[in-house]
């Protein structure tokens, strides 16, 4: 590491936002924006978008979900929840294969940030490994929280980290981590890896994954009530200074409601079950942005950030953005039950598209 480095590190602040987890199992490296920003709806956040302003430096406004739709979470929690804790000991016995007993587990907030946490207990019931783990912020067209890596790597005197998400849709937040960490390198003469590992990676875009399959994970369908009731992240120059982390709003009157350690709690007490099974590690193709290109001429949509793929992605366009269309491979899908909710409730149409590998993406207006 070069003076630079070392430089930043006496400049930084310290993280602020508190999160629902408990320290010893999550510490938020974001800088609270609390009141400091007021929250948009959909529509004016896409008006803005379209006329250049970019989407982290505006937070969405969140809505506490509906009876109906908090009962299919945990409904759907009830039903998954076994395969999951699988699905979380193949990618935990994968990272452990290739970063050993010292890895410090670094999440992408805010959709890594329950699988982070669920890789760390993992790690530490099966081998008694208490591996440090931070939640991030890296936001498309700006890049990784370069400041919340220094800050990491400073506490921890180590460069052995092991990015963390949820899922992949395209697999853009892969190329933007790979950019992201080569521009990082070069500026502080580190060596970091830019590997990231996921739960579910219908993209074909990871080579660490726990399934390939377009498999629901019910964190995706809640925001900030499962994820430490931490809102997506933030980033403007009028509130995010030069030595702050991003930025993420807590929300507090959310507490008593809050089902953050109910998801993790539930999913880990089915770790006794699980068993380590060799996993013939699959190439990375990026099957998943072929399809879209496909489907972007097919449609007719001159921006590809406007479609989302996969089931977490689908969720995020019914729950934040101003949906144009959402096309299914199989309608029966009963991954599918909360994106037909959604959809009904918001009037967007639903279109049959067999020829895909994923279970649903969703269409955002252009």
């Amino acid at each position: 590491m070069n003076h630079s480095f070392k430089e930043k590190v006496g400049k930084l602040v310290k993280p602020t936002m508190r999160g629902r987890y408990e320290e010893t199992d999550c510490l938020f490296v974001l800088k609270d924006i609390g009141s400091s920003i007021k929250e948009e709806n959909n529509e004016l956040r896409e008006k803005r978008m379209s006329n250049g302003i970019h989407y982290s430096e505006m937070l969405p406004i969140e809505h506490f979900p509906t009876e109906e739709y908090l009962s299919l979470f945990h409904q759907s929690l009830k039903e998954l929840a076994k395969d999951m804790a699988q699905y979380v000991a193949d990618v935990s016995e994968m990272i452990l294969s290739q970063k050993g007993k010292d890895v410090v587990l670094v999440s992408l907030a805010r959709a890594g940030t329950p699988v982070g946490v669920l890789i760390k207990r993992y790690l530490e019931f099966r081998y008694g490994i208490k591996a440090p783990h931070y939640s991030v912020s890296i936001i498309r067209g700006k890049g990784i929280d370069e400041n919340a890596l220094v800050y990491i790597m400073n506490q921890e005197n180590s460069e052995n980290l092991m990015f963390v998400d949820g899922w992949t849709g395209k697999g853009a937040i892969g190329k933007v981590l790979g950019e992201s960490i080569s521009s990082f390198n070069a500026r502080y003469g580190t060596s970091l890896c830019d590997d990231l590992a996921v739960l579910a990676d219908p993209a074909h875009s990871a080579e660490i994954y726990g399934t390939r399959e377009d498999f629901f994970l019910p964190s995706a369908c809640l925001n900030s009530i499962v994820s430490g009731l931490v809102s997506r992240t933030f980033h403007r120059d009028d509130i995010i200074g030069e030595h702050d982390f991003h930025g993420a709003k807590y929300y507090v009157e959310w507490e008593k409601d809050d089902l953050s350690l109910l998801f993790v709690d539930e999913i880990s007490r089915y770790f006794p079950e699980t068993f380590i099974r060799q996993i013939d590690i699959a190439p990375v193709t990026m099957k998943g942005w072929k399809e879209i290109e496909e489907i972007q001429e097919a449609f007719g949509i001159a921006n590809i950030n406007k479609i989302k793929p996969s089931i977490g992605e689908t969720t995020r366009v019914l729950l934040r953005r101003v949906p144009w269309k959402i096309l299914v491979k199989d309608i029966d899908n009963p991954y599918l039950k909360h994106i037909l909710i959604l959809a009904r409730n918001k009037g967007v149409s639903i279109e049959e598209y067999p020829n895909m590998s994923y279970a649903c993406i969703g269409l955002i207006k252009e």
